[in-house]
């Protein structure tokens, strides 16, 4: 990797290195960064802006149904969620709303703030079990 752009190495080893876990709250971080720039993006009536931000959430939730595991009872719901937000993104596209794109963001941010705390909570596990090996 060239160093001509040390932030985009360090971005790209970030994500090559990181646990699955981790990951997902990657993912979750950047639906909000891309909500956040198409809210602003309204609010300076730039809809390209806003189109291309609506688009990289879609696709980050996207990403996230795609790696559902599906044998876990939860996943269902999730999956559920996941395609309400999808097509509230939708409409907030269509229609330039921001309230819609809140109503998302605050969705996000649960999942977010959830996820966060397995993750937290799988890490301890497995540093108290390394612990007593």
């Amino acid at each position: 990797m060239s160093m001509r752009n040390p932030y985009a190495a360090y971005e790209s080893n970030a994500v090559t290195t990181a646990a699955p876990g981790e990951l997902t709250l990657m993912l979750y971080n950047g639906c909000l960064k891309f909500i956040k720039q198409a809210k602003r993006a309204i609010e300076e009536k730039d809809f390209e802006g806003k189109n291309l931000n609506i688009q990289k959430t879609q696709n980050i939730i996207s990403e996230l149904m795609v790696t559902l595991n599906m044998d876990i009872p939860v996943s269902k719901q999730m999956m559920q969620m996941y395609e309400y937000m999808n097509h509230r993104l939708i409409e907030a596209n269509i229609k330039n709303d921001a309230t819609l794109l809140d109503e998302v963001e605050e969705f996000i941010i649960e999942f977010r703030d959830t996820w966060k705390e397995v993750v937290l909570i799988n890490r301890k596990a497995q540093h108290s079990g390394s612990e007593r090996a």
